[in-house]
């Protein structure tokens, strides 16, 4: 490597180096899908080059991260290894618990559709054949 590679590197590269995604095309898909800032400047390119002292702002899950690129790294290694990369500037744990979805919607038997034995019923008491 020469010195100017080793100054920056790609995006996606670098995310999956860090490990908040599994792999490097997930990470290449969701900085297209948008909602990700670089120093406060949006970027949908995946090819974006970053440098240490960068400032990565992006939606992981329910969170929002803001994480500070401490180091580029050489490879994607143990998790250990991969949280030296970044300083985390605003850490999950200080977030907010986002509400629990409260399951799926419960009726009262009967409610709802009619079934045939009722629709027989009520076309009965309506008066049509």
């Amino acid at each position: 490597m020469t010195e100017k590679t080793a100054e920056k590197l790609r995006l996606d590269k670098w995310l999956w180096h860090a490990r908040f995604f599994k792999s490097r095309t997930l990470a290449a898909q969701q900085v297209a899908a948008g909602g990700f800032r670089v120093n406060r400047v949006v970027v949908r390119k995946s090819r974006h080059a970053v440098q240490p002292g960068d400032v990565v702002t992006f939606s992981k899950g329910p969170y929002v991260r803001v994480i500070e690129i401490v180091a580029l790294g050489e490879r994607r290694g143990p998790a250990s290894e991969a949280q030296t990369l970044y300083r985390d500037l605003n850490p999950p744990e200080a977030q907010p618990k986002p509400e629990r979805a409260a399951g799926p919607a419960r009726r009262d038997i009967g409610s709802g559709r009619p079934t045939k034995k009722n629709r027989r019923e009520i076309e009965r008491l309506l008066g049509r054949p």
